[in-house]
């Protein structure tokens, strides 16, 4: 098969087609990543009154989420990927209205728990995407993908916020789920993915060429140590920020937080340019970065300080996601996407489960400090981890 052919989409499936699956994946995580941090003003009203559950309620859809990802993601491969990724969405509608019209902490568990195990749209877009495209066509696909995740990330608190002077962060969970019904009327317009039967390459390209970079279980791996380093300094970052900077707005610290994501908006489709085709190195350098960032939150005390390691960490965000997406893309050849990546999913949530746990113990027993240092020494041991098969490599060659 041509280098250029495995540029092209399949099946006359285009770059329409592909922005209209991540704006519907955008528009249906507003809840999901929008309310979560109102947590501690919804359970009041569900009669938790100190919020002691909010925590653990924060992690919960997480929690189902990654135990259902691999099973959805067979069931796509079975029974196809356009019915399965319309079933994630309306999943998430369901368990929104139950959120939103719960009137107790069991009835609002409950529905967190079906939010997980119905929702995995990011894992079913990417399955879509994957049985549709390949190479570098699908690798820019999955970056645009962790773009709307991004700029959900970014845009939904803010949203939220702004409309809970007119209505409860709790009531909101109902009005929301109008956006994922939105997104699945969008997506039942698109066609059902289907790869086209090629014939295997035979005298042009020796076998070797069709390696993966990297085996599926050092993919899993990276990606879990990828969330873990990066997601652990997320829940306690307005804590160090008011150690840090004694009186600083709600506005200057969520700005703080929203750096590294707005590096990825900005930057992500020329680092996947600069890097689709070296996507080791350019991981490595992403973890580097992403270790001298959170070891610099560790001992920033001014504003400037602290802008500064933010940027950095976004650097080794940007570096770290296009890369991962670039090798996701090159392990998907060949394999059923949907499989593929809901098991990738699975490893991406236990990261962040695992980062969740970490912090808050870190952070109980040594400070606000602590989950961005643990987050640091995580990175620097990927790092080493990364290039290790490259070293080793060229150490045989200069025997």
């Amino acid at each position: 098969m041509s280098a250029q052919a495995l540029r092209m989409p399949r099946s006359g499936f285009g770059r329409g087609q592909v922005q209209a699956v991540a704006g519907c994946y955008f528009v249906a995580s507003f809840a999901a990543l929008g309310l979560p941090p109102y947590l501690t003003e919804i359970l009041p009203e569900l009669g938790d009154h100190q919020a002691r559950w909010a925590g653990v309620l924060y992690v919960v859809p997480t929690v189902f989420g990654a135990l259902g990802a691999p099973l959805w993601g067979r069931l796509a491969d079975r029974f196809g990927r356009k019915r399965l990724l319309l079933r994630a969405q309306l999943g998430l509608a369901v368990s929104f209205l139950l959120a939103g019209w719960a009137d107790s902490l069991a009835t609002f568990t409950v529905a967190l728990v079906l939010q997980g195990i119905l929702g995995g749209t990011f894992a079913a877009s990417n399955g879509y995407l994957g049985a549709a495209l390949e190479g570098p066509a699908l690798s820019r696909a999955l970056t645009l993908m962790q773009g709307s995740a991004r700029a959900a990330l970014v845009v939904a608190p803010i949203v939220v916020g702004s409309l809970s002077g007119w209505l409860s962060p709790h009531r909101q969970y109902a009005l929301l789920a109008v956006l994922p019904l939105t997104a699945a009327l969008l997506l039942a317009a698109l066609p059902e993915p289907r790869r086209a039967e090629e014939p295997r390459p035979t005298t042009e390209a020796p076998a070797a060429e069709a390696r993966p970079v990297m085996s599926l279980r050092a993919l899993y791996a990276l990606e879990f140590a990828f969330v873990f380093s990066t997601v652990i300094s997320f829940p306690y970052l307005i804590a160090l920020v008011d150690d840090r900077l004694p009186g600083a707005s709600p506005v200057l610290a969520g700005v703080l937080f929203a750096l590294p994501h707005l590096c990825y908006l900005v930057a992500a489709l020329a680092v996947h340019s600069a890097f689709r085709d070296r996507p080791r190195t350019g991981l490595a350098l992403g973890f580097a970065c992403i270790a001298l960032g959170l070891a610099g939150h560790g001992i920033a005390g001014s504003l400037g300080a602290l802008i500064a390691v933010r940027l950095l960490l976004g650097a080794g965000l940007t570096l770290g996601l296009v890369c991962l997406s670039v090798l996701a893309a090159d392990c998907a050849r060949g394999r059923a996407p949907g499989g593929l990546f809901g098991s990738l999913e699975f490893f991406s949530k236990a990261g962040a489960v695992a980062a969740g746990v970490a912090a808050a113990a870190g952070s109980a027993r040594f400070g606000p400090a602590a989950p961005v240092l643990i987050g640091g020494a995580a990175a620097a041991v990927t790092v080493v981890a990364t290039l290790l098969p490259t070293l080793n490599n060229r150490t045989r060659r200069s025997r």
